[in-house]
This record gives structure tokens, C-alpha cells and sequence, in this order.
């Protein structure tokens, strides 16, 4: 199986490149997500990718912590950052299994396009719900790939084991919505744009 950082390393440069699928629906889950946002917040974003997504949401919050496993990622992000002369927003080249950082220290934390590719969901969830301050909120964007897709599932083992593939792992957006409750979340926002398989999902941690 192709190992993650190194899969997207090779495809970060050509990544930066695309356009946004949806821009409409791009700008709505920006426009929900500050909604959520104070000028005080600490916020994380794992899986950042090229960083637009903090890069965006900067001028809403007082800090961005935003790690990515792959360094070309980080790098573009930086990159990026520095022209548009972003100062509160961190990139690391990180992944959040390996993040060193006390509980409840984040104020909101987002993880877009991630869960998907992920081994863990579950653990990873349940380290949000951790590092979450009482009151905080995880937003997510999710390719629920279990409400369909059936061509990848069948084609998605044989290219993993030729290491062509990262990890991806199939789920409905009710297991994961399941997932985020028995991490101790709340469902506070939930909208699937179109006729897609991705769902954005704002989880409020009690408190």
C-alpha cells in the first residue's frame, strides 16, 4: 500500500493547481464556519492540505495551528501564506496522531477532506473531542464513500495494493455522524450539497 505522505507529496504541486469542484458550496461551509468563529479563537486544522482553506479563514480568529503529514503540502502552504501576508496562521508538517499538545486547548478544530483517509476515524475523533475546549466545535467536509461510489470499491483494493493508492475508507454519513456522537459530540449543523457523497457536519463538544 502506497504510504500517505508519500502519495501526496507526489500529487501536491498538481493539487494546488485545481480549482475548487464547488465553489458555491466551498463559500457556504466558509460562510457556516465563521458563523462558529470569534476574533479570541485558537483554532487546528489537520489534513490542511495547500492551506487555503486557513488561509481564508484567518482574518476570523486570533490563531490557526494547521498541520498536513505531507511537506510538499506545508511547503505550498507556506508559500501561499507568505504572499498573502497571513501572520496567525502555523503550518507544521504533522499529522494529529503525533500532535503534542495539551487537552482543550483549541477552541475549534477542522479537519476537511480527511476522515476518509484516515485508519484511525474513530481514535482521531475521539483525540478532537479531547483537544477541544468545552464548548468547541469539530467542522468537518466528509466523502461519505459508503452511500455510494460502487466502481471505486471495487476497483480502490487492487490499486492499493499495487501502491498506487492511499488509504480510503469506505463509510455512510450516518456512521459517521454514529462516530462523532459516541465521541461525545453533539450534531449542531449538517448539510450534503447537492447530490454528492461529501457531508459538512459542524459536532459541538458539551460544556
Amino acid at each position: 500500500m502506497a504510504k500517505p505522505h508519500k502519495f501526496w507529496n507526489r500529487l501536491a504541486k498538481f493539487y494546488s493547481k485545481q480549482p475548487v469542484a464547488d465553489e458555491g458550496a466551498y463559500q457556504k461551509k466558509l460562510q457556516v464556519t465563521r458563523g462558529y468563529f470569534r476574533a479570541d479563537m485558537e483554532v487546528l486544522e489537520f489534513g490542511c492540505g495547500t492551506g487555503s482553506t486557513a488561509i481564508n479563514h484567518a482574518p476570523y480568529v486570533k490563531h490557526i495551528q494547521a498541520i498536513d503529514f505531507s511537506s510538499k503540502m506545508i511547503e505550498i502552504a507556506t508559500t501561499k501564506a507568505s504572499a498573502a501576508k497571513v501572520k496567525n496562521v502555523t503550518f507544521q508538517q504533522a499529522s494529529i496522531n503525533d500532535l503534542d499538545v495539551s487537552d482543550q486547548t483549541f477552541d475549534a478544530v477542522m479537519g476537511h477532506s480527511i476522515l476518509h483517509l484516515l485508519d484511525n476515524k474513530d481514535d482521531v475523533i475521539a483525540k478532537v473531542h479531547k483537544l477541544l475546549k468545552p464548548g468547541g466545535v469539530f467542522i468537518s467536509s466528509t466523502a461519505c464513500i459508503g452511500d455510494g461510489m460502487k466502481i471505486m470499491k471495487a476497483f480502490l483494493p487492487i490499486g492499493q495494493f499495487f501502491g498506487v493508492l492511499p488509504v480510503l475508507k469506505f463509510f455512510t454519513s450516518q456512521e459517521l455522524e454514529n462516530s462523532l456522537i459516541h465521541a461525545g459530540f453533539k450534531i449542531d449543523h449538517q448539510w450534503t450539497p447537492g447530490s454528492g457523497d461529501s457531508v459538512f457536519i459542524v459536532a459541538k463538544k458539551e460544556g
